[in-house]
């Protein structure tokens, strides 16, 4: 229950300031451009093939949803710092953080609470993109199926960032280096999968394993893989935690 209330909280106070909206914003025009240029060079080349008596593969699973789903993911590597930033550091800075760590409610209550709003605000955003591709059914039949596990894996990944920077936020009462901070780490994760494309050995194998971006592949294709949900939560997990340390240290501190 007190979870939750934390959750409300954190969510009032997103739409009380600009962040909410303005990522959101940002987030609907950048999904928009991307499923718009998808579905006109998906027409384009329906026509094409029409005109040359060519027969062409309609999937608009292969040609739309999976490469929407791939460019949203990257769009949620930028925004998810901006989301992650504020949790803790706006409390540090303000001094509230003070009257939280000594309040009745436990560590995992108040991590958990402020994860869940994050974590809400990116499902929200997520939505809009689910909209887009909504209007694909009233011109097509898009099979539903891996379009959910899409979601899902983008639901996934962003948890795992999203954890990752709330422990961050823990650190610093600067909003911008959380942010900052937030990106690198995250951007790193990102592009762990690079080293094991020119390294075949097993450190290399073991570095892009680490990757984010490669456990997303199969969400991508509509496949649900039980090692990639395993990873997503396992550093989710690892977040949280890290979080919780980081928690227990302010409490001694105060």
């Amino acid at each position: 229950m007190n979870t939750f209330t934390i959750t409300r909280r954190e969510l009032s106070s997103y739409f009380r300031s600009p962040i909410a909206y303005g990522v959101m914003a940002f987030f609907a025009l950048i999904s928009g451009y991307f499923f718009y240029v998808a579905t006109a060079y998906f027409v384009q080349r329906s026509v094409q093939s029409a005109m040359m008596g060519q027969s062409f593969p309609m999937d608009v699973n292969e040609m739309v949803v999976r490469p929407l789903l791939s460019n949203v993911s990257v769009v949620g590597l930028f925004l998810i710092p901006m989301i992650t930033m504020r949790l803790f550091a706006e409390e540090k800075r303000t001094g509230t953080i003070e009257l939280l760590v000594t309040s009745p409610l436990t560590d995992l209550e108040i991590i958990l609470g402020k994860w869940l709003a994050a974590l809400v605000l990116y499902a929200a955003m997520l939505g809009i993109s689910m909209v887009s591709l909504l209007l694909l059914y009233a011109y097509g039949r898009p099979d539903w199926k891996p379009m959910l596990v899409g979601y899902l894996g983008l639901l996934l990944q962003g948890g795992c960032l999203l954890a990752i920077g709330t422990w961050i936020s823990t650190c610093t009462k600067n909003q911008i280096v959380a942010g900052v901070a937030t990106f690198g780490i995250c951007l790193l994760l990102w592009v762990l999968e690079w080293v094991s494309s020119f390294n075949s050995s097993t450190t290399g194998q073991v570095i892009g394993y680490l990757s984010v971006l490669g456990h997303f592949d199969s969400f991508a294709k509509g496949v649900l893989d039980s090692k990639d949900i395993i990873y997503y939560i396992s550093v989710i997990f690892i977040g949280l935690f890290l979080t919780a340390r980081s928690m227990e240290s302010l409490r001694w501190r105060t």
